[in-house]
């Protein structure tokens, strides 16, 4: 009986490429379920799981933001920490179009551009955070530090 081969994503290709530890998760998923329900199954505490949110802004560029998985959106604080007057969320239908993910397996490492990318400052003194690893049914875990230099993101206050 052959191991079956881990599949890697892009997002893992590129953490390896820049020599970022990270540890993978994986879960058995048909379609796409939220964060808590995610992180209920690996049994994962929900301040450490973080979600991948990408919105548009008013001058029409997308943005990208990291923040905990229990927590909403600020779009006021989110579009001030990018410079933009406002942000809103992009339909679930543009964002395979947008990032090269799917719903549920979107991550803001190897996305199909370099969109500006913020992460919630509420991760900045976790030893470790969870992400996305690509695709629905992959989680990886990293230092929020190694998460801001592959995604080339910054903190910011982004939660209400």
């Amino acid at each position: 009986m052959a191991k079956q081969k881990e599949v890697k994503t892009n997002a893992m290709r590129i953490l390896e490429s820049l020599k970022i530890p990270f540890r993978h998760y994986t879960y058995e998923c048909e379609e796409f379920v939220d964060g808590l329900q995610i992180a209920d199954m690996l049994q994962l505490p929900y301040e450490k799981v973080y979600k991948t949110l990408v919105t548009k802004g008013n001058s029409r560029n997308y943005f990208v933001f990291v923040i905990p998985i229990a927590e909403e959106l600020d779009l006021k604080a989110a579009a001030r920490s990018v410079g933009e007057k406002s942000v809103e969320m992009i339909p679930v239908k543009d964002i395979n179009g947008v990032t090269g993910y799917i719903r549920g397996g979107c991550t803001a490492v190897g996305m199909k551009k370099q969109y500006v990318t913020r992460i919630d400052s509420s991760a900045k003194d976790l030893p470790a955070m969870i992400v996305s690893g690509g695709r629905i049914g992959s989680q990886i875990e990293l230092a929020p530090g190694d998460l801001i230099k592959a995604s080339k993101g910054e903190f910011a206050d982004l939660i209400k």
